[in-house]
């Protein structure tokens, strides 16, 4: 829980992912409720908690002055009243302990501390209705969720297991027969003496949760689990609109989504989960420069790391929330492996790692890989993987999750030592050799993560560093004073970066935007084994070589040609102009023959905190190059 004690801490504050300020000083100026506090406090509560602040006035350059609440009690009474209203918010999370008045200077503060609420209490919605009052928080702003965002909340609150549902009108005739038989060798050859591997296929599929009867209403038939695990392409594609599963192997250590080697359904095999187990861990196993170890006498071909890497991949697919919209995706490269699954954590990530709490999204399919000797039931799928590459003195995995442009989850594991020849010899290079051996191990280690990681956070080196948090700030601080990092954000959402990092390039988290390239996700059979992994975009010039209006000028065209023209039209034709390509403020004046001022104050300003614009360099704003795309793009880029 952040604190605030004094001018100096206010003066550091800015809203962030998990900070949120408001003035509430009411009609009267005596102090009153603001209306857009309850879209904060069930976006912070579907999102990953946040603290509140009543009484502070934002400033344009977005820092806050001190103006307090003068009637702190009423304030506080209605506050409770509202939250206790279950016509006004759906739940209640809070204890009175993380509601108090804070004074500062002789004036007084409310802070509001708001958790996260647990899967069984999500969605926090307010005014009576999740589909028009359900919030996220994106960046500094709420975010209001769509109809199908909503739905997958609700689907997450009332179902254990997302994969039991029996499909009405599916049948073993949507199976893929080579699939069920390689599946049904393979547990014979783990348990030769069980009786299930006497009975038929139907009864087998019974037995294993593959399919399933209804007792209440007698309905019977494959489930969701048995479909995916064993189904025919275009079957799955029915019940599954979205399903997509990717694996590309990338020829260097760079987030461009050039690939040698790809799988993907593509009409020569089945397309369903099990195959592409099979096939994948084939690929990421082939050539692992892991010695092999000895076990008495016998050699073990086994390792550690082949195990951390089944696991990551059977993870993977029985965590995916198959009606999201991310696909599937499995990377390998020379330096890392990445998984990507659509859908966020269901558990915290901190608990995950630990192996302390377990609450599998699709039960049955996890049943179905652990008959076969695949995966864990205990939560220990993740600490597996973590020793596996605690092994070979790697980088500690990654595990993230993301809400944009598309819900999932990412692991990254980094075939990298702590701190690689490579990097010390940047470090050495870019800061100078006298500076870096003045470096304590510490330091030398956080320098290291960022040069590798691109950005770190104080989570993500929690985990890398036996560190005490209070001392792992201090060295930050540190950094920061002496210019070898760079700080952006505040509270959880702060990140470092290296000052001598090119935000053009090296500012990209490992799972960025041209890490996962999905442009391919609508697969053309006949250009499969094309390897340059993207489609081009429109042209961004304003020229065209007929000699006619460009693309973005006949865009541009319902403004530009007229001197007076409403807001709504403008900001449609800012969304357009920045779908395919990021445009500069100078590009959107030019285009739409406005001044730089208006463009950047009355549409840019608003449009950016209302998520329907993003940076392209999200981590400076004042970036020489920066420039806007639209939050219709982000969301495409996942598709």
């Amino acid at each position: 829980m952040l604190e605030l004690n004094s001018l100096t801490d206010i003066a550091a504050l800015r809203e962030s992912v998990d900070i949120e300020c408001k003035l509430a000083q009411g009609r009267d100026g005596k102090g009153g409720l603001p209306n857009d506090l309850w879209e904060t406090y069930s976006a912070f509560a579907n999102t990953s908690g946040g603290d509140i602040f009543l009484g502070l006035k934002e400033n344009k350059d977005l820092s806050f002055d001190l103006r307090g609440v003068e009637n702190a009690e009423k304030v506080l009474e209605d506050f409770w009243n509202n939250l206790n209203n279950p016509q006004k918010v759906s739940f209640n999370l809070l204890r009175d302990s993380m509601v108090t008045v804070i004074t500062i200077e002789g004036m007084r503060l409310i802070h509001i501390h708001v958790p996260q609420a647990s899967r069984q209490q999500k969605p926090v919605f307010v005014n009576n209705n999740p589909l028009t009052g359900t919030f996220k928080r994106l960046g500094s702003g709420d975010m209001k969720l769509q109809r199908d965002a909503v739905s997958r909340l609700l689907a997450e609150q009332s179902e254990e297991s997302r994969d039991a549902e029996i499909l009405v009108g599916y049948s073993i005739e949507d199976l893929d027969l080579d699939s069920l038989r390689v599946y049904r060798n393979m547990y014979s050859t783990r348990a030769p003496d069980h009786p299930w591997n006497k009975v038929d296929n139907q009864e087998f599929l019974i037995q294993i949760g593959a399919w399933r009867r209804d007792r209440v209403s007698g309905v019977s038939g494959l489930t969701r689990a048995g479909l995916l695990m064993f189904g025919q392409y275009r079957p799955i594609m029915d019940a599954f609109p979205n399903y997509m599963v990717d694996y590309q192997e990338r020829p260097e250590a760079k987030t461009e989504a050039r690939w040698i080697d790809r799988i993907v359904p593509d009409g020569t095999w089945s397309g369903n989960v099990f195959d592409f187990y099979q096939k994948v861990i084939r690929k990421l196993t082939a050539d692992l420069k892991v010695p092999f170890t000895m076990q008495g006498d016998q050699r073990q071909d086994d390792t550690l790391v082949h195990k951390a890497l089944r696991e990551a991949l059977v993870n993977t697919l029985i965590h995916a929330d198959y009606s999201g919209h991310a696909s599937i995706l499995v990377v390998k490269r020379p330096d890392m492996f990445g998984f990507r699954n659509p859908g966020l954590m269901r558990v915290a990530i901190e608990s995950a790692v630990q192996g302390s709490e377990s609450d599998c999204r699709n039960r049955i399919l996890q049943n179905l890989f652990r008959f076969v000797g695949l995966g864990e039931n205990a939560g220990s799928g993740l600490p597996k993987i973590f020793d596996g590459w605690k092994s070979q003195h790697w980088r500690q995995p990654l595990l993230k999750e993301k809400a944009v442009p598309n819900d999932q989850t990412l692991l990254e594991l980094h075939a990298l030592s702590l701190v690689p020849e490579k990097t010390i010899h940047f470090l050495r290079e870019s800061i100078g050799s006298k500076e870096f051996d003045c470096l304590n191990e510490t330091e030398r280690l956080i320098l290291a993560t960022a040069h590798i990681e691109g950005t770190v956070d104080h989570r993500r080196l929690m985990q890398v560093l036996d560190i005490h948090p209070k001392d792992l700030s201090a060295t930050f601080s540190g950094l920061i004073e002496r210019s070898l990092l760079l700080q952006e954000g505040a509270g959880r959402g702060t990140i470092y970066f290296l000052a001598q990092a090119r935000l053009s390039d090296d500012i990209k988290e490992i799972f960025g935007d041209d890490f996962f390239d999905d442009s391919k996700k609508v697969v053309d059979f006949n250009t499969l084994t094309d390897s340059s992994g993207g489609l081009s975009g429109r042209s961004g010039g304003f020229n065209n070589s007929s000699g006619g209006l460009s693309e973005l000028q006949l865009l541009a065209e319902p403004v530009a040609s007229k001197k007076k023209v409403s807001k709504e039209v403008v900001v449609k034709t800012i969304l357009e102009l920045c779908q395919d390509k990021a445009c500069t403020l100078g590009e959107l004046a030019s285009l739409l023959k406005r001044s730089t001022n208006v463009i950047r104050k009355d549409y840019l300003q608003p449009m950016l905190k209302a998520k329907q614009l993003f940076y392209k360099y999200p981590t400076k704003p004042n970036h020489p190059e920066q420039a806007y795309r639209s939050a219709k793009e982000e969301l495409e880029n996942d598709h």
